[in-house]
């Protein structure tokens, strides 16, 4: 009789909490974080670079840009990989695409 109770008492587990239910718990304790990081980090850094990726496609020839060192001018070449930019009279410079930073919006006319 005494062996058949350390017997039933091997079989039911330790007390500590382990076995498929904590495994389970764990599961989803890591889903949860993993669902936090995606939605709050991941997603939204994904759309930010969506966006740009776009707004470097819609540049051409006329439109005002800033780049991201803060130099204003207007962009009067493109390449693949390369912005030539006009900051001044006489003075045009050849910049990276990635530098460009954000485009400015047309000044608006006083009268309308």
């Amino acid at each position: 009789m005494n062996d058949a109770v350390h017997i039933v008492l091997a079989a039911a587990g330790s007390p500590s909490g382990s076995g498929p239910g904590a495994i389970v718990t764990q599961l989803l304790f890591f889903a949860a974080i993993f669902a936090i990081f995606y939605f709050l980090l991941i997603r939204p850094q994904q759309r930010q670079k969506r966006d740009r990726e776009a707004m470097l496609g819609r540049v051409k020839k006329g439109d005002r840009i800033v780049t991201t060192g803060g130099m204003h001018g207007t962009v009067v070449g493109l390449n693949e990989h390369t912005v030539s930019l006009k900051i001044a009279d006489q003075v045009k410079v050849e910049l990276d695409r990635s530098a460009i930073g954000r485009l400015q919006e047309a000044p608006r006319d006083k009268d309308a």
